[in-house]
C-alpha cells in the first residue's frame, strides 16, 4: 500500500495488525490500549465504535475480543479515510465498517436497541484549553465537538437493554460522566483509574450496562507510564499481545 506524505506503518504487536499513523493529523496514545483491552465483546456482537480515529481500538478488538461486525463512525474526512485504508491494510472490511457521519445521525444506519456493544474514546479537553491551530487534532481532542450528553445519550439509544457501554475520559471529570451515564439509564458496572508514574490519576475508564441493576465493581488501578514518561511494558504484554 503506497504511503502519504507524514504517513508511517506501525506494528501493533498483536497478531500481526498494523496501523497507518499521519504524523500531521492525530495519532493514538495509551488510552485508546487500554480501552481496547477493557472492551469485551462475543462472536455474535454487533458493536458500535464513536469517534474511531485510525480505527486503533477496532482493529485491535477484532483480535483481541471477537465480534460479528462494528460501525465505526468517524466525522472527520481526513480520518475517515486514513480508517479506511486501515481497515483495508488488515483484511477486516467484512467485519469494520467506516462511517464518516455524525454520531447523531446513528438513525439512519441502525434502529435504536439493535447494538450490543458501544465504545468510545471521546475527546475531553475543555473549552478553555488552548486551542490547537491544527483542526484535525482540535477536533480530536476538544469535548465541544462530541459533548459526554450527546454521547452518552446516543450510546444509551442504539443499545439493547443488556448492552454494554465502556468509555475512557479524563478522571478530574469524573462525576460529569457518571451523571450523564445514569441518566440515559446507562448503570457503571465496572470501572478502575489509571495513573501517569508521578502520583497523578489521570483516567477513568467504566463499563456501563443500560438497564443494569445498581453496584460497581471498582478495579486496581494501573500506572501506564514510568516517572521518566516511558510506557511501562504492562501495556505491551499485558495491554497488547
Amino acid at each position: 500500500m503506497k504511503l502519504a506524505e507524514n504517513e508511517r506503518i506501525d506494528d501493533l504487536q498483536c497478531d500481526g495488525l498494523k496501523i497507518i499513523q499521519d504524523k500531521s493529523l492525530y495519532t493514538f496514545t495509551s488510552d485508546s490500549v487500554v480501552l481496547a483491552n477493557f472492551v469485551k465483546t462475543k462472536k455474535s456482537d454487533f458493536c458500535v465504535e464513536v469517534g474511531s480515529g485510525s480505527g486503533v481500538i477496532s482493529i485491535l478488538l477484532s483480535a483481541k475480543s471477537k465480534f460479528q461486525k462494528c460501525l465505526c463512525f468517524e466525522i472527520q474526512e481526513q480520518m475517515f479515510n486514513l480508517l479506511n485504508k486501515n481497515i483495508s491494510l488488515n483484511n477486516l472490511n467484512e467485519k469494520l465498517v467506516a462511517i464518516n457521519d455524525d454520531i447523531a445521525n446513528f438513525d439512519k444506519y441502525i434502529k435504536s436497541g439493535e447494538i450490543d456493544v458501544v465504545f468510545s474514546n471521546p475527546p475531553y479537553m475543555k473549552e478553555d484549553i488552548s486551542r490547537n491551530q491544527n483542526q484535525v487534532r482540535d477536533i480530536a481532542r476538544h469535548s465541544s465537538y462530541l459533548p459526554i450528553q450527546t454521547l452518552c445519550s446516543v450510546a444509551g439509544k442504539m443499545l439493547k437493554v443488556g448492552g454494554k457501554f465502556y468509555v475512557v475520559y479524563t478522571s478530574e471529570r469524573s462525576a460529569e460522566l457518571i451523571a450523564n451515564l445514569l441518566s440515559n439509564n446507562l448503570q457503571p458496572k465496572k470501572m478502575f483509574f489509571t495513573e501517569n508514574g508521578k502520583g497523578r490519576v489521570v483516567l477513568v475508564v467504566i463499563e456501563a450496562v443500560k438497564g443494569g441493576k445498581s453496584g460497581v465493581t471498582v478495579l486496581p488501578q494501573l500506572t501506564t507510564n514510568d516517572k521518566d514518561g516511558k510506557y511501562l511494558e504492562i501495556l505491551q504484554t499485558k495491554y497488547v499481545k
